[in-house]
């Protein structure tokens, strides 16, 4: 259980966290499985005010257009469900500042949630453990995404790659020497269109093959065995009904399987791409014929290399 720590900031009237950019879903855990990812993050300043209420005060980075009215912004409304559930005799001003794109299957929408309650959390007068906030982050993510799913939410609050269902957060050991390449083209894919792509029937075998695939994957990070999971990271359920949203998209998973990844897919709902390796170098190799590919499709891309036991939230 990761449980906030006294500090000076604890007993502060503002308090500075920071979330960082996450994979979810990892191809073939749609919605529970997910891992962050350092080098991108949204970081929170809230104020601890004696109003009863959460209010925006302003919303800076590389998304600025977002709703300032707390009920309709992630963040806004993940703040009320603490303020609210805890009965708090008091409220927070929140200051956003973005570093994740949103509709760019980065986390954009929890990073947001999970630093502003990170950083409310830090001006209780006792903080509560980190899987306690994890409810106040889901109510904050039906905002974007209209339903309760923590595969973001749940690496972003403990770190590493985390099982995350409706109720309970389970961090999965991975060995320090996996990495995963990330590669953002510069396309917006709304998480609602994804989502909705995803409408139809499911044949019952498909489903039996995801979930076999989840076990192996699973089964492979507890004994750190590659072969395990390099035959389990295969989506078949979610990404071919989600690949045609992604320009370049096979191109650009086949540029991670020729440099050995255990596997590559869509992060989260898109259109960014990640693959698994087995080491930092095979990784950045990768990472650069991935942005080749995406190139070639017509699209500048961004790129993230970091080990899938990737960090918590944190106080700055």
């Amino acid at each position: 259980m990761l449980k906030e720590e006294s500090s000076p900031l604890a007993r502060a009237d503002v308090a500075v966290a920071e979330a960082y950019a996450s994979v979810g879903n990892v191809g073939i855990g749609f919605d529970i499985l997910g891992h962050t990812v350092a080098g991108a993050g949204d970081r929170a300043e809230v104020r601890r005010i004696p109003e009863r209420e959460v209010r925006i005060a302003a919303i800076d980075g590389v998304v600025t257009d977002l709703p300032l009215h707390a009920p309709d912004n992630t963040a806004g409304a993940a703040l009320l469900s603490m303020l609210h559930a805890l009965d708090l005799p008091f409220g927070f001003e929140l200051t956003l500042h973005k570093g994740i794109a949103l509709g760019s299957g980065m986390g954009g929408s929890a990073a947001s949630c999970v630093a502003a309650v990170v950083a409310a959390n830090a001006l209780l007068d006792e903080p509560l453990s980190r899987e306690a906030l994890y409810p106040f982050a889901l109510d904050g993510e039906v905002v974007a995404s209209g339903s309760r799913h923590g595969d973001n939410l749940g690496p972003m609050l403990i770190g590493g790659l985390v099982l995350a269902t409706t109720s309970r957060l389970v961090r999965i050991p991975v060995p320090a020497t996996w990495h995963c390449a990330l590669v953002h083209p510069h396309v917006v894919l709304e998480t609602r269109r994804a989502r909705a792509a995803l409408a139809g029937h499911y044949a019952l075998g498909e489903f039996v093959a995801q979930s076999a695939n989840l076990a192996l994957v699973l089964a492979g990070c507890y004994r750190g065995e590659a072969a395990l999971v390099r035959e389990g990271l295969s989506d078949v359920l979610v990404e071919p009904r989600r690949a045609p949203l992604i320009p370049g998209f096979a191109q650009v998973k086949q540029a991670a399987l020729d440099h050995g990844a255990f596997g590559a897919s869509i992060s989260g709902a898109g259109p960014s791409v990640f693959g698994w390796f087995e080491d930092r170098a095979s990784a950045e190799a990768a990472a650069l014929d991935m942005r080749a590919a995406f190139k070639a499709a017509g699209h500048d891309s961004d790129v993230l290399v970091a080990p899938i036991d990737g960090p918590a939230a944190k106080v700055l």
